[in-house]
């Protein structure tokens, strides 16, 4: 599942003469100095918090704009883990007052993303097998960091008043992680249905499910590029015969250990794999620039223990990394909005000193 580490240019061309008006650039907000840092402001400005405690994240945007669906486990919205939630993020305050769930609150969920007309959505829950939440991992006492892998998780549409309308998957083990073409007609989520962690299609009503993925590893939040035509998506290669070894062992227990993942993109029926990065450590929730040739992610590559997390781009040949984001936390699960003039991403920046991570989004004024 997509979870944390810790705790998408239209040139416009006149057929007639006009006077062009330079405007001068538009200054930041006043929050902007208070949540983001000098360096960021090269690529945000009017940031907005959108959430003010618990876990927030993996916020995806609605085909219109107007809407955010998200996850989180907030106590005081009556979670015990992960539920579903939408907000207007424009006029909805969440200081102030509580968005609307949309699972059923039963078992855990993860990984919601609206479907065409904005009043449906995909989500995965574990609340057919059990309406509690599944237990959380014990800390190892090897101290390895690992990821539940669900086998109660299957793939549901419903509406924004919770109804389930399908269930689109009911293979035994892990199914979750499904995102949304641009287009509207595909999904692409992560099953473990052959014995191992890989990436699939589907119709957006679950028929014609397609393999597309098929090397061992953990091949998982995937997303489709602007023109739906390609996927990105993390994944993690063992290949020595102990890294096998460790990886198929804890796949036995439902777990993985998702700090050694690096990005992949390939056309969306699988053809044309190619490695992006090669950076080391944990990089993680890629998702497409808006003009299709650039990736943001998340990554703890520069660092030496494993933390902060913050936010980078990247070239689709691999060149040209830049850092975004430059706080000492956590930054992550970056999405442009549909039409590219936004960011939306979770933050531990302004918990206060907590482990909450919020959610906020801003404008995006980079390249």
């Amino acid at each position: 599942m997509r979870k944390l580490l810790v705790p998408i240019l239209i040139a416009a061309f006149a057929c007639s003469p006009k006077t062009e008006t330079i405007l001068a650039p538009e200054p930041h907000s006043a929050s902007d100095s208070l949540l983001l840092h000098p360096e960021e402001m090269k690529y945000l400005k009017n940031i907005k918090q959108l959430t003010f405690g618990g876990n927030n994240a993996e916020a995806y945007w609605s085909f219109d704009d107007s809407m955010l669906v998200f996850q989180s486990d907030y106590a005081d919205w009556g979670n015990e883990c992960d539920q579903m939630f939408y907000l207007n993020w424009r006029e909805d305050d969440l200081s102030a007052s509580q968005p609307k769930r949309i699972s059923t609150g039963l078992g855990r969920t993860t990984c919601a993303y609206f479907l065409p007309g904005n009043n449906t959505f995909v989500y995965a829950s574990t609340h057919l097998v059990d309406p509690a939440c599944p237990p959380v991992p014990e800390r190892r006492a090897d101290g390895k960091y690992v990821w539940p892998i669900y086998d109660s998780f299957d793939i549901f549409t419903a509406d924004l008043e919770g109804n389930i309308l399908s269930q689109l998957t009911n293979e035994p083990g892990y199914d979750a992680e499904a995102t949304v073409s641009p287009r509207g007609d595909k999904i692409v989520f992560t099953s473990i249905r052959t014995g191992d962690l890989e990436l699939y299609t589907m119709n957006i009503d679950g028929t014609e499910v397609k393999q597309i993925t098929s090397d061992l590893g953990y091949d998982g939040g995937a997303f489709f590029s602007p023109d739906g035509s390609k996927i990105v998506w993390r994944a993690s290669r063992p290949q020595t015969p102990e890294e096998v070894k460790e990886y198929r062992d804890l796949l036995k227990d439902g777990l993985v250990k998702p700090t050694e993942m690096e990005l992949y993109v390939a056309n969306v029926d699988g053809s044309d794999v190619k490695k992006i990065t090669n950076l080391g450590k944990a990089n993680w929730a890629p998702f497409f620039h808006p003009s299709g040739e650039k990736l943001i992610f998340a990554s703890n590559h520069m660092t030496e223990r494993g933390y902060p997390f913050n936010l980078f781009m990247i070239n689709l040949d691999g060149t040209g990394l830049t850092r975004i984001t430059h706080d000492g936390t956590f930054d992550a699960f970056p999405v442009f909005s549909n039409d590219g003039k936004y960011l939306v991403f979770s933050s531990n920046r302004n918990n206060g000193g907590t482990r909450d991570t919020n959610l906020f989004v801003a404008e995006w004024i980079g390249d």
